[in-house]
């Protein structure tokens, strides 16, 4: 394939697939939950207790915040048991991001490096114009979670995660490292060596196994006993974890009110993007 050809069809891959997100966001805003206020617990003191390698990114999150590494009490169990596969073949899971509160996921959704990012591809895929509004905003409706409720950080049930070798530290190949928003971000995406495609599916099975399913649009986002779980895996069942606040003291949770509220208004996002677009 040219080059012409190769750019052509990463272009229309990139399009198509952002399209395709739309619909499954529409359908997890309508998505039944019934919350089960399940606290949420630090992972670091569970994987010290179970005596299980992983490691935690040291990165700070968007306006310097620390990174919250909690997940629901009923999760623990089944991640400690994925982490414990992976150092029996030899890798390590990096728990890259976790529960996320209204300040992260509202702030991360404008920042930097999302919003850069998102005008670039939006730039490539114009052929270098100015992308329309409606489509910025469509885009960024499959990229972002726009509310709680279809950002399932802030339901303590998601992690972002990569993976290592054990032995020489390296990064198991994904196509790219966490994070990175372009054609190659869907899991199914074609335009990943064959490595990084054998790699994400022998993380997403070895996950799978212990309960949790992979974000079809991100090669590194998996949940567990939320929305976009139950729909993916067809059970019928209502989501048992929602978007919740987290209290400091002993990870008790408090169901959003609104879970479906705007987390930037259309004049924030639009006025933030206007600052990359030009």
């Amino acid at each position: 394939m040219s080059d012409r050809h190769d750019e052509e069809a990463r272009r229309a891959f990139w399009a198509e697939s952002l399209e395709a997100a739309l619909p499954f966001v529409d359908l997890i805003y309508g998505y039944p939950v019934e919350e089960c206020e399940e606290p949420l617990l630090p992972l670091g003191q569970a994987v010290a207790q179970a005596g299980v390698e992983v490691s935690f990114s040291d990165k700070p999150h968007v306006q310097g915040l620390p990174r919250l590494f909690l997940l629901r009490e009923g999760l623990l169990t089944p991640l400690l048991a994925a982490a414990r596969e992976m150092n029996e073949r030899g890798w390590v899971l990096q728990v890259e991001d976790a529960y996320r509160n209204v300040t992260m996921q509202k702030y991360l959704s404008r920042c930097a490096m999302v919003m850069g990012a998102l005008a670039e591809k939006l730039r490539w895929e114009c052929r270098g114009e100015r992308p329309p509004l409606e489509l910025v905003v469509r885009r960024a409706a499959a990229v972002t979670a726009a509310a709680p409720k279809v950002g399932t950080h802030m339901s303590g049930s998601a992690l972002d995660i990569s993976v290592f070798d054990r032995d020489s530290g390296e990064e198991i190949e994904r196509g790219g490292p966490y994070i990175v928003l372009s054609e190659i971000t869907p899991m199914d995406s074609p335009f990943v060596s064959p490595e990084a495609r054998r790699n994400r599916e022998e993380i997403t099975a070895l996950m799978r196994r212990h309960g949790f399913v992979a974000y079809p649009w991100e090669y590194w986002h998996y949940s567990a006993g939320d929305a976009y779980d139950e729909y993916l895996r067809g059970t019928g069942r209502p989501a048992r974890y929602g978007a919740v606040h987290c209290a400091a003291e002993g990870g008790a949770v408090e169901a959003m009110a609104d879970p479906c509220a705007l987390l930037n208004s259309p004049e924030e996002f639009a006025e933030e993007m206007g600052k990359y677009l030009g």
